[in-house]
């Protein structure tokens, strides 16, 4: 296991490894690790070399202190409304939703608030583990915004159009087990056990399944919001023949024949 060698608050995302596992750490704690120019560029600029690293074979993320991220920055957008230029707050390169595209396991570990984008940036994420403290909430209607960076897409698909209207049109504060009950986190963990159990997952993960195939599923997760079954079921025609043809089904097929765990390469960026 290795670990950055810095002190709380002076790297904005910490880092740390766990075999296969990144886990890694918004760290402006004393903000709630609240949302800003530098926080976002480092974390992007952490996914992008993770994408690259075939050791990395999947991610987890969560919060330095008491929260898993507040949401945007208020000094950095009172900061925006003095110039009235709003252009840069909207697009950006990368995209907000650069996690989403990310090719390999994405897992939240959300150990307190996440709110505004936040909540979004958490549900980027494949797969969201929380404690029951965890406060989640849209934010956005009661600071007078719509549903940003995609979050209007994402809630409908997560837990229906009517739970989605509710969330974001009431903005209000939604605990663990309620975000568990409506399908906004996957798993309910005690604080303490929190990010063990997400790393956990992630290990499992990274030590079992294909990164090839966890990769193609992610692809055929997010394409298939917007095309038919027929369309769907033609185009995964071909992408099990591809996979049938692969190293990755010849070396899964073996390795439970002969009773051991598979050894499946790693993914980089060719």
């Amino acid at each position: 296991m290795t670990e950055t060698a810095a002190l709380p608050g002076t790297d904005v995302v910490l880092t740390q490894r766990r075999g296969g596992v990144l886990i890694l750490t918004l760290n402006r704690p004393d903000r709630l690790n609240a949302w800003n120019e530098a926080l976002e560029q480092r974390y992007y600029e952490l996914l992008d070399e993770a994408e690259a690293d075939p050791e990395v074979r999947a991610i987890v993320v969560t919060g330095a202190g008491r929260g898993f991220c507040s949401g945007a920055d208020m000094d950095d957008l009172s900061g925006v409304m003095k110039t009235s230029d709003f252009s840069a707050v909207v697009r950006r390169d990368p995209p907000r939703y650069r996690p989403l595209l990310f090719t390999k396991p994405l897992v939240a570990a959300i150990n307190g608030a996440a709110a505004g984008l936040g909540l979004v940036e958490a549900l980027y994420c494949d797969v969201r583990f929380a404690t029951p403290r965890a406060k989640l909430t849209a934010a956005f209607s009661r600071r007078g915004l719509i549903g940003e960076y995609g979050v209007a897409w994402l809630l409908p698909r997560l837990v229906g159009r009517s739970r989605a209207l509710d969330i974001l049109l009431s903005s209000r504060v939604i605990l663990g087990e309620e975000a568990l009950q409506l399908g906004l986190v996957d798993r309910v963990v005690a604080p303490e056990l929190l990010l063990d159990a997400a790393v956990a997952y992630a290990e499992e993960l990274a030590s079992f399944c294909s990164p090839s195939a966890m990769r193609t599923i992610k692809e055929q997760l997010l394409r298939s919001q917007d095309i038919t079954f027929a369309q769907a079921v033609d185009e995964v025609d071909q992408l099990m023949l591809d996979a049938f043809n692969a190293p990755d089904f010849r070396e899964g097929l073996n390795s439970y024949l002969e009773g051991r765990p598979p050894v499946f390469p790693g993914l980089g960026l060719s």
